[in-house]
């Protein structure tokens, strides 16, 4: 049951269908828009809502869909119904669109059935559709929607005679035209022309009875005559009868080919709705996508629990603006049904029930929404809402009388299976019995077992949901030193109007508002005091808190680096110590062998002075090879220069030993360039460096590396996997993927950066133009990756 008539327009669900409306390609689309309804059925609802996401992901995919002549067919089948009627060629060209359309999408279905069984199921609409009918067409219609001459012998016969007509035609007329131009019958500028479907000649008016024929017509001032020579009459006569029997034999062309369709009909209908139906499906995932929306969880228990959830319509209108909207976490569920919220103001209460009221009803009706897909969602057989004014001057009906109006209906017809959106409740009447009234219906509401989100200023009410099970308290957060809402709900606790701060901040005079506070009473003070100060340690707290996490996630990702060091430290030093191990012991066994050699050569030689310094000499040229060098390279220690740090000065960044030039100055903050890749730094991290100091750095950074190729060719991939990571993590490996294999003499490099929403490949593309080592770059081919791989080819 919903409750009142006019509850769409009321939270904003007419817009959502005129959103939906132009993401359709159609009319069919369109009808199916305006169908749209709530729904309490959960096999209805969740099968609604899996269409849509799977149509989701075929968009996000990327896979072609069919995108065009979703046509409504059923006025052409109602002309088609009627015996010895026939559709006329354009009518036929219409239906051989739609028919190509519906095997392009069989197709699509048949290949990907696994992949979106929920939308294949769809194809049960097509099961006695024969698409024999679509080649039936394509023999008579071609592609640009003309009859063709050979869709029988006798209209293919009846063209090529109007062909063989029409060119004898033209020569006579040709001879005709010149022969009267050489006598001056004409003007030179004039030209043959059609007249009444027949081919004229323009003849000067005084000319007319110097050549024989007929007349058809005359220019506007007179001067001119159009005449049909009479050696032309007979052709033209022909030609005439031969677009008759043309006509004739197209009618009965077309009327066989709407006897073949009329048996279809029902079949027809059906694939028309099948058209329908998709372009409204695909509609509804278009939306979702612009909305960013997902498929919540739609569970039996009966729940809402919903995080970063997000009015769609107030979300479009902050974008287009450039602005950020706040999301909400909501929970309603088990003892806390009745969500009461309070707070200032334009705090954004009101949103916060709209925007709760309109989701579910999105959900309901088969529409994905704006939350976390980790959300989860129940169904409600009854939807009530009292927003806005019902004042009726014709039924002498008050603003207040409408509100006790919505509050009988609640009070009679909620139940356990109600969700229920009432805002500024008690409002309308005398505070002191609107709250009195209000704090009734609430625990009445509350005994039924009734969901819902209700919007009070009224202490009374946050009093009572605070002390009964099944209601519970919410707050729309405030910054009470800036007087600045922050449209977060906070659920648990109530919120407080403000009222007496914002009229100070105001500058309300101060004994106006110690007569108010006496007015107000001690206690209410203190208790609206007590809520502000809650508020402003929240909004403390939650700032240290935010502190400790920033510096907890700092100091975690320090430790797990300095761990990552030590284990590549430890297991480079075993690596190396190993290394030494082994080179030793082949120079030692070399040695032993060297020396045993040169015993036995000397015992050999019996001692003799010149085979011993042979020997000699041998071992003395092999301890040269084994001597260790002497020039091993150094870093060079870098001298640190004093002095200002200004834009193009050469820096080195304290933490890490990088070298970087300096771009920009922002205050203690500075832009620097480390090669290819930019940041910003705090000034303190950097120290001034001469060029000179850079140009060693640089030399000795060449000499450290010690560069290897054999062994970087067995270590490299020419295959870069982009896919997961932020745009300014990409920058510095696809440099270095880039460099390394040009110096590797690689031709042929790819990089998957995905598809999404282009920004990776749009980074990466346009990173790559500005290297001077790429000559070309492509998408990959369509099986392999299509736009979501590039392919680039070095220099």
């Amino acid at each position: 049951m919903l409750y009142p008539s006019n509850l769409e327009q009321k939270i904003n669900f007419i817009k959502i269908k005129e959103l939906l409306k132009v993401e359709c390609t159609s009319l069919l689309g369109m009808q199916y828009v305006d169908r749209l309804a709530f729904s309490s059925d959960f096999n209805l609802v969740t099968k609604l809502l899996d269409q849509t996401e799977e149509f989701r992901q075929i968009l996000i995919s990327g896979e072609l869909f069919p995108s065009s002549n979703f046509t409504n067919l059923n006025p052409y089948l109602e002309k088609a119904k009627l015996e010895n009627s026939f559709l006329d060629v354009e009518d036929f060209y219409e239906i051989k669109l739609s028919l190509d359309t519906l095997r392009s999408c069989i197709s699509f279905f048949q290949k990907r059935g696994e992949d979106y069984p929920v939308l294949s199921q769809l194809l049960g609409l097509l099961m006695d559709l024969d698409m024999s009918l679509l080649k039936s067409i394509e023999l008579i219609i071609d592609e640009k929607g003309k009859m063709r001459s050979n869709a029988s012998k006798d209209l293919q016969l009846i063209r090529s005679q109007i062909i063989y007509e029409e060119g004898r035609l033209r020569k006579v007329m040709d001879r005709v035209f010149k022969e009267a131009r050489a006598k001056g019958l004409t003007t030179e500028d004039s030209a043959i022309t059609v007249r009444s479907g027949r081919l004229v000649i323009p003849i000067a008016a005084e000319n007319k009875r110097k050549l024989r024929g007929f007349i058809h017509d005359e220019s506007a001032t007179g001067q001119t005559v159009f005449m049909e020579p009479e050696e032309a009459l007979d052709i033209n006569n022909e030609i005439r009868d031969l677009e008759y029997m043309e006509r004739r034999e197209i009618i009965k062309i077309l009327t066989q080919l709407t006897d073949r369709i009329r048996p279809a009909i029902p079949a027809l209908r059906k694939a028309t709705n099948f058209l329908g139906l998709m372009d409204f499906i695909r509609a509804k995932a278009k939306f979702a996508q612009k909305t960013d929306s997902c498929r919540p969880e739609i569970t039996k228990e009966r729940q809402l629990t919903w995080t970063k959830a997000r009015h769609p319509i107030l979300d479009i209108a902050l974008k287009s603006q450039g602005k950020k909207i706040v999301p909400l976490d909501v929970k309603l569920s088990g003892h806390e049904r009745l969500l009461v919220i309070s707070g200032p103001n334009a705090g954004g209460k009101s949103v916060t029930l709209k925007t709760v009221a309109l989701l579910q009803y999105m959900l309901q009706c088969g529409i994905l929404i704006p939350v976390h897909p980790d959300s989860k969602s129940s169904l409600f057989d009854n939807f009530f809402i009292d927003i806005g004014d019902e004042q009726n001057l014709e039924n002498d009906l008050s603003t207040y009388s409408s509100h006790l109006m919505s509050m009988k209906h609640f009070s009679l017809f909620a139940n356990k299976k109600t969700i229920l959106f009432i805002d500024e409740f008690g409002t309308g009447t005398e505070p002191q019995f609107g709250g009195a009234i209000a704090e009734s219906i609430l625990l009445a509401l509350n005994k039924l077992g009734a969901y819902g989100v209700i919007t009070t200023h009224y202490g009374n009410l946050k009093q009572i949901a605070n002390k009964n099970q099944g209601m519970v308290n919410g707050a729309m957060r405030y910054d009470v030193d800036k007087l600045e809402p922050l449209y977060q709900l906070e659920i648990g606790k109530p919120g407080s109007s403000f009222a007496l701060e914002i009229a100070s901040k105001i500058g309300i005079p101060k004994e106006i508002l110690e007569y108010a506070k006496g007015q107000i009473g001690e206690e209410r003070v203190r208790y609206d005091r007590l809520l502000t100060q809650v508020e402003n340690e929240k909004n403390q707290y939650a700032t240290l808190l935010a502190d400790v996490k920033a510096k907890e996630r700092l100091l975690k990702t320090r430790l797990q680096e300095y761990n990552e060091l030590k284990e590549t430290m430890e297991s480079t030093k075993k690596r190396y110590l190993q290394e030494a191990k082994l080179e030793a012991k082949q120079l030692l066994d070399q040695a032993n062998k060297k020396i045993e050699s040169a015993i036995r050569e000397i015992k050999e030689g019996k001692a003799e002075k010149e085979a011993t310094k042979l020997v000699r000499k041998d071992l003395e040229e092999f301890k040269e090879k084994v001597k260790p060098e002497k020039n091993i390279i150094k870093s060079p220690e870098i001298k640190v220069l004093g002095g200002k740090i200004a834009i193009g000065d050469w820096v080195r960044v304290k933490d890490n030993g990088a070298i970087a030039e300096v771009l920009q100055l922002k205050g203690n903050e500075l832009e620097i360039s480390i090669g290819e890749l930019k940041s910003k730094v705090k000034l303190s991290r950097l120290e001034k460096i001469s060029q000179g100091e850079v140009k060693k750095e640089k030399k000795a950074a060449i000499s450290r590396s010690g560069y290897n190729t054999n062994e970087k060719m067995m270590d490299y991939s020419p295959n870069l996997d982009l896919r997961g990571m932020r745009g300014e993590e990409i920058l510095f490996l696809i440099q270095s993927f880039v460099d390394e294999g040009y110096m590797l003499g690689l031709k042929d490099l790819r990089i998957v950066h995905g598809k999404g929403n282009g920004i990776l490949r749009d980074l990466t593309r346009n990173f790559l133009r500005d290297m001077s080592q790429v000559r070309h770059m492509e998408d990959e081919h369509a099986d392999r990756g299509g736009a979501g791989v590039t392919l680039v080819t070095l220099k």
